[in-house]
């Protein structure tokens, strides 16, 4: 048995260590400091940020692993459910006092304060450099990858070998919006180019960059689950872009229409038929998804919304999100669409938000799953390819 902290006993750590616990896990996280014991190391704090566990959706209290005294090993436990999924980082520090002082009075801290406090840290964050899966996240820090025994499966993500055929990357300069972006258009096959299918990928630019999604969409098409399609993803510009045009913008979902579509019918044909169309998106997308069926669902017929922000415009969750609002009035009359809607049980304000939208939709074919995860495109990226099989599932039935 090798001594916790020698180079013989980190030879045998690859990552997060896990253990059998009546009907949990438990997960002993660990870190490695280059800069040695607490004798050599100014490092005072090793924060550890989980997606749905210690992040600010989940409103927890800052935590931070422990020095094993005399060594460079720093660890932190917790036990989590035999389903879950989801990301995690790092964050060392040199200092005590990252965090306001208020955040750790009580188990319900301060969700600005800790917004606040994690604005600053994020972007210091490291990836796990025990563990062999990482990548860098939507929000630009790195982040690292843990899946537990009994978590869903993810389709075509283990496909990512899958040979494709290579999307094209255009410019989009926007009249209407008075800007310009990247659009990647992406075709899976081509035997019938006015009948394939389109799906609208919001914030493309994590799904072209940081988490492509190409080999895993070729490969379920070529196994049948999902029909040959365009997939059309939207570059979102910046957080400030994003943040203004994806949260119910009649004027983005015009220009998308009126300019961005015919520009890539003439690249790669697809189908007007609101039936074979998917908006698809995550947080402000998700929200922007079900925008746009409901204003114009002659268009748009399928959503397929993940963590939806459907509690915009009033973060915190106090208030009716403006959507709800609207259809509980009886302003919005929806019929005839397909909608997958997902939200995480560890992201509490939006998972809330997400179930209060789903009592308004009685009238639409809907595919409602709750995932064991938090505010994390680890868990997207399989509802993303689950949600497209699941609407497209009667276009494969047909052919």
């Amino acid at each position: 048995m090798h001594k916790t902290g020698c180079d013989d006993w980190w030879r045998t750590i690859s990552g997060p260590q896990i253990e059998a616990v009546d009907d949990a896990y438990r997960v002993t996280f660990w870190w490695r400091d280059p800069a040695g014991d607490e004798a050599s190391s100014a490092t005072r704090r090793v924060w550890i940020y989980i997606t749905g566990v210690t992040d600010h959706h989940k409103n927890a209290v800052p935590q931070t692993l422990q020095r094993i005294p005399g060594t460079d090993a720093w660890c932190w436990q917790t036990s989590l459910s035999p389903t879950w999924r989801g990301s995690y980082c790092y964050i060392p520090s040199a200092r005590d006092a990252d965090f306001s002082p208020q955040l750790f009075n009580g188990d319900s801290p301060d969700r600005a304060l800790l917004r606040e406090g994690l604005r600053k840290l994020l972007p210091r964050a490291i990836a796990d450099p025990l563990n062999p899966q990482s990548w860098k996240g939507g929000r630009g820090h790195a982040g690292a990858a843990l899946e537990l025994p009994e978590a869903p499966e993810q389709p075509g993500w283990a496909l990512r070998d899958e040979p494709y055929q290579p999307p094209i990357c255009i410019e989009w300069r926007s009249q209407r919006l008075g800007n310009r972006r990247r659009i990647w258009v992406y075709a899976t096959g081509d035997a019938q180019p006015q009948q394939r299918p389109l799906a609208i990928l919001l914030d493309g630019q994590f799904w072209a960059e940081s988490m492509p999604v190409w080999s895993p969409l070729a490969g379920l098409t070529r196994e049948k689950r999902l029909p040959p399609a365009v997939y059309l993803l939207i570059d979102a510009i910046d957080n400030s872009h994003r943040a203004a045009e994806l949260p119910c913008n009649d004027a983005f979902w015009l220009a998308v229409q009126e300019e961005l579509l015919p520009m890539v019918h003439r690249l790669a044909p697809f189908s007007d038929r609101a039936d074979r169309t998917v908006v698809a998106g995550q947080s402000f997308g998700g929200l922007a998804s079900m925008f746009a069926a409901l204003y114009w669902p002659q268009r748009f017929g399928c959503v397929l919304s993940q963590s939806g922000s459907y509690w915009w415009p009033h973060r915190g969750g106090a208030q009716t999100g403006l959507l709800v609002d609207r259809l509980s009035r009886g302003e919005l009359h929806p019929q005839g669409l397909r909608i997958w809607l997902e939200a995480g049980i560890r992201e509490p304000i939006i998972f809330r938000a997400n179930q209060a939208l789903l009592t308004h939709l009685e009238q639409q074919t809907i595919f409602w799953r709750q995932v064991d995860g938090g505010h994390d495109a680890l868990c997207w990226r399989g509802g993303l390819t689950a949600g497209l099989i699941q609407l497209w599932q009667p276009l494969c039935r047909d052919e």
